[in-house]
């Protein structure tokens, strides 16, 4: 019964997370659009784009303030909290519908956040309304709302085997053959239902540009001498994890410090940073898969990587902090896109002899920054592999992987989620506290 409820829960999450998906490209085109028409607008076209995102964004917050606040961020760390019995129950629809409106307002509105927060938490919700309507035990329904996360963040990525790992891994840490079932079951069904409205291909395309000159073809495997150079691309990584890290707590701090602030006139303030930003550089908001697919295209020039780095490294934080739906994977990928197309640039132009592509290094660069965040590196290297079917960096990826687990751990900075996850449990016993 379990495994059957897991494939049945898996459709319906192909379903949903797809049709968010679809949902969240039509709002970007119009999003783009705005931008584009408001330029033709001598005087009020500033104005209308920063007061447009700005009022997408607070109502947003307004949403997940007034129906749901468990609707709010990436929804990882509630489910991981639902699942140890810490996070009470909740209006399950409620979430499920906020998550998906306030969701399309956020990211549609440009928001440096990913699609994976919400078809994580409504691939959740979704399995535990079914596992409570079949009256399931507990550990059943535990089995079930990990398997419709996992099923969640497949869909999201169009990575079926990273979805079920990301329950093992990040979810539950550690091996269960019950979750290892649902949640296969759960992925592979909610892949097969979204590919259908999808499409089968990868969600990232490498264009190698370097020595073998622009082919479509795989990336070539890394020969043996660089992979001093991949050990270093790790560290870096790592470390840029941490530093990462470290704002995206400190942005949260600084946003519950400012406590006479509504929540919504908070988010409104971020959504108007991010407005004006686009209307400058439309190409560096949102969640940034379209960022990803230029660097691993080539299509950009090493020289700007470092502004463009900035900017992303701060406004995925500053985004976050505005407490509206939304999540951190698809940052992350975008940020570690560029801290390995940058180096491997870099790479080329000192050691010519060795053949480098600076596209290999922003593939590897992806998974290790996503393992020095999150520290699941299974997750990272597969869900990176998924994404663009460059098996051939598997290797370095590992190489990269380690050095960065490893700096970000002997630098004494824990996973990110559980640094939210704990941020989560103090808030509910702060309020526990409060209303005594």
């Amino acid at each position: 019964m379990l495994a059957f409820l897991a494939v049945v829960g898996g459709a319906a999450t192909g379903l949903i997370v797809a049709m968010f998906r679809l949902t969240l490209a039509g709002a970007s085109w119009w999003r783009a659009k705005l931008f584009v028409d408001a330029h033709s607008i001598p005087v009020g076209g500033p104005l209308l784009v920063v007061v447009g995102c700005a009022a997408a964004v607070m109502c947003a917050a307004w949403l997940v303030r007034r129906f749901s606040t468990y609707a709010s961020g990436s929804g990882v760390p509630e489910v991981a909290a639902a699942l140890s019995g810490v996070l009470p129950p909740a209006p399950l629809r409620r979430i499920l519908l906020i998550k998906f409106v306030g969701g399309i307002l956020s990211l549609g509105a440009g928001m440096a956040l990913g699609p994976e927060g919400p078809g994580v938490q409504m691939g959740a919700v979704g399995a535990r309304l079914l596992g409570t309507t079949f009256r399931r035990s507990w550990p059943d329904v535990q089995a079930l709302v990990a398997a419709g996360a996992g099923a969640g963040i497949a869909v999201a990525f169009n990575a079926p085997i990273a979805g079920a790992i990301f329950v093992l891994e990040v979810l539950i840490r550690r091996f269960d053959g019950r979750f290892a079932i649902a949640g296969l079951g759960a992925s592979s069904t909610a892949i097969l239902v979204s590919r259908l409205l999808l499409g089968n291909a990868p969600d990232l395309h490498v264009v190698v540009s370097g020595p073998i000159a622009a082919t479509t073809g795989p990336l070539p495997y890394a020969v043996a001498a660089t992979w001093p150079l991949y050990l270093a691309l790790g560290a870096l990584a790592g470390a840029a994890a941490v530093l990462y890290n470290w704002l995206i707590l400190r942005a949260l701090t600084v946003s519950d410090q400012l406590a006479r602030w509504p929540v919504e006139a908070k988010a409104t303030a971020i959504g108007a940073i991010v407005g004006a930003i686009g209307w400058f550089a439309p190409n560096l908001i949102g969640p940034g898969d379209d960022i990803s697919q230029r660097v691993l295209a080539g299509a950009v020039i090493a020289s700007e990587i470092p502004v463009i780095f900035l900017l992303r490294f701060l406004l995925g934080p500053t985004s976050y902090a505005a407490r509206t739906p939304g999540g951190l994977f698809a940052p992350l990928l975008v940020l570690g896109a560029l801290i390995g197309f940058l180096s491997g640039s870099v790479c080329q132009d000192l050691f010519p002899t060795l053949a480098i592509e600076p596209e290999a290094f922003a593939v590897v660069g992806m998974a290790a920054f996503f393992t020095g965040v999150v520290r699941a590196p299974v997750t990272g290297i597969v869900l990176v592999i998924e994404m663009t079917a460059a098996f051939t960096t598997l290797l370095p990826m590992l190489v990269a992987c380690f050095t960065a687990m490893l700096v970000a751990n002997l630098m004494n900075n824990p996973p990110i989620y559980v640094s939210l996850r704990e941020r989560l449990t103090d808030e509910l016993q702060s309020k526990v506290k409060g209303s005594r």
